[in-house]
Formats: C-alpha cells, sequence, structure tokens
C-alpha cells in the first residue's frame, strides 16, 4: 500500500512536507502543493480515511438535514438540483455528505445527535421554513452550518431573491397587457411563499394596479393538487383574472390542468406563470413561462460558505441572495 513516504521519496520533499500539502496546510507554498498533488495522483495514492482525521481532527463529513412540507424529500426538483451542485463542489474539497437519520442503534436521536455521534465537520440544511425545533436546535449549536432556502440571523444563508423574482413575473404579465393579475400563493409559514407574495404585492403597487383580495389565494405546500384546487376558486370568481402568477411551478402545472379540465385553454383565455424553472416546466403543454431559481449558483454559493466556516473552524453569519432570471416560453400571450 502506497503511504506518503513513498511520495516523499519520489518528490524529493518530507514526510512531513507531504502530509501537510495533502491536508491544504497554509504554510506550504502552491507550487510546492501542486507537484506533491500531482506525484500523488500519478501514484495513486489513496489516503487512509481514519489516518487522515486523526491527522486533521476533521471528519471530512458533511451533514445534510431536509426539511421540506410535502415529505418528497431528495426528489424534490429544485432540492434535488440544489443539492447535486453543493456535493460537487465540497467533493472537490475532499468532503463526502451524509444524509441525516434519526435512527442510530434503534434509537430516535436528534438531528444534532446524529451529527455529533457522526462527527461531521459541518452541516447543510435545506429547508422550506425555520420552525423547526430540531433544525432551530442545530442552528443554535456551535458546529458550522448552512441554511438553503430560508433567512435567518443565527447562520449563514443562501436564498433566491424571491422578491425581485416576483415582481418581474407581474411586471412581465403587464407588458402583456395584463391588468387583472392574481397570484396562487406559496403557504405563509414557508420563506419562499411569504417573499414571493411580498413581490407580487409590491409589483402591484408600483404598477398602480388594484390589489384585490379574492385574487390572491393560497396555494398550501406548492403541490400540483395544491395548484388545482386554487384555480378553481379563481375560476368560480365573477370577473376572474386573465393572467396568474404561481409561487412555485407544480402548483402552475395543477392550475393548467384546472383551467383545461373547466373547458378553457392556456394560453388564449388565461396566461400562467410560474416559479422555479423545475424541469418538467419545459416539457408540458403549453411549456411554462416562469422565474428560473439558479440552481447550480445556489449549492455553488452554499458550499463556498460552509467550507470557508470547517477550514476557519468558526461559525459564520453571512447571506447570499441569488438573482433569478425570466425564462419566456408558451404559456403566456399578449392580450
Amino acid at each position: 500500500m502506497l503511504t506518503i513516504y513513498d511520495i516523499a521519496k519520489q518528490t524529493g520533499f518530507s514526510p512531513t512536507t507531504v502530509s501537510k500539502a495533502l491536508n491544504d496546510y497554509h504554510d506550504v507554498s502552491q507550487k510546492t502543493k501542486k507537484k506533491i498533488l500531482e506525484a500523488a495522483e500519478e501514484l495513486g495514492y489513496l489516503p487512509n480515511s481514519h489516518a487522515r482525521s486523526l491527522t486533521t481532527k476533521k471528519s471530512w463529513t458533511i451533514g445534510v438535514v431536509f426539511v421540506e412540507s410535502l415529505g418528497i424529500g431528495v426528489k424534490h426538483p429544485f432540492f434535488n438540483a440544489v443539492i447535486e451542485s453543493f456535493r460537487q463542489h465540497v467533493e472537490t474539497e475532499g468532503y463526502d455528505l451524509l444524509f441525516a437519520s434519526r435512527n442510530i442503534g434503534n434509537k430516535q436521536k436528534s438531528y444534532l445527535e446524529h451529527f455529533k455521534y457522526r462527527g461531521v465537520d459541518g452541516i447543510v440544511i435545506v429547508s422550506t421554513s425555520n420552525n423547526d425545533e430540531q433544525v432551530q436546535e442545530v442552528l443554535n449549536s456551535s458546529i458550522p452550518t448552512v441554511v438553503i432556502d430560508i433567512n435567518s440571523e443565527e447562520t449563514s444563508v443562501v436564498y433566491s431573491d424571491n422578491i425581485s423574482g416576483s415582481k418581474q413575473a407581474v411586471e412581465y404579465l403587464h407588458s402583456l397587457g395584463h391588468r387583472r393579475i392574481a397570484h396562487i400563493a406559496g403557504h405563509h409559514s414557508t420563506f419562499a411563499g411569504e417573499q414571493r407574495l411580498l413581490g407580487y404585492e409590491k409589483a402591484m403597487n408600483d404598477l398602480n394596479l388594484p390589489l384585490r383580495e379574492d385574487y390572491v389565494v393560497d396555494g398550501r405546500f406548492f403541490s400540483r393538487e395544491s395548484g388545482y384546487e386554487a384555480m378553481k376558486k379563481l375560476l368560480k370568481l365573477s370577473t376572474p383574472p386573465t393572467a396568474v402568477f404561481v409561487a412555485g411551478d407544480n402548483m402552475a402545472i395543477g392550475a393548467i390542468e384546472a383551467i383545461r379540465d373547466s373547458g378553457f385553454d392556456v394560453p388564449k383565455d388565461f396566461s400562467v406563470m410560474g416559479f422555479d424553472d423545475i424541469e418538467l416546466s419545459q416539457f408540458i403543454t403549453p411549456s411554462l413561462t416562469t422565474i428560473r431559481q439558479r440552481t447550480y449558483v445556489i449549492g455553488k454559493e452554499s458550499a463556498k460558505l460552509l467550507v470557508h466556516q470547517m477550514k476557519s473552524r468558526e461559525k459564520m453569519i453571512a447571506c447570499a441572495v441569488v438573482p433569478t432570471d425570466l425564462v419566456v416560453r408558451k404559456s403566456c400571450r399578449a392580450i
């Protein structure tokens, strides 16, 4: 089995310098580090994880928590895309991911207890709400943490600019001639739902459009079924809207189904606008005009914030707000 002594012999550096280079110590020059890493790769050196942990006093493991209201977990299209980007970036730094389980040795444990037991170096939380008690317990701990998709003053956070994206959606519908613009909102307990409603209201006020109470319908937890039911309510109004901005693509797809089942057409009779740009949005008929979340950037920024904390071994409070993009497809038309 290859050891650091083999690399030392190959490169001419001392075993101590080789060890420091492999563990990314700052007192080794980039030039020296590069030579050692190239030699390690050429020789096919794989460090023993236990020895590496003893040397660096790190587990090289990051805990992952998913908390989302539909119970879909890692299958959720937005969260799945974000965590995949996060994984790609932390793996280049040498970290593995450990997904949370509350059951260790047939005993129920909290997220924090689980991760302390595993000795993780940091934790990433992908969540729709910060009201979860076990998430709060993690945030209050000293373990480096980053949270995706909610805001918090207790840790580092990364989320999309929901307000600006929602304003962009309403402004686009307005540019097509729509004045009766409704909103199917995400549940008020979710950060995204709250922020997107706020963006809708701001845009309507800025455009001097009336904010009708009956034009804002609770779509609950972003499901296709809740979007369907919310759209049915809008269709029953004596003066229905001509366009609907929906706080999530899954709900928007449900809204389109409700419009069709009621004998109407999208976009001929109603324009529908989503938010997220999940993969399915481009394949439905008509393809969905939506606001794209930059999932790759969200994952990358989250990784950068957490890796920085783990290297400095200090918890840091920071906030990265990622811009959104308007994606024009075929579910909206000018009137």
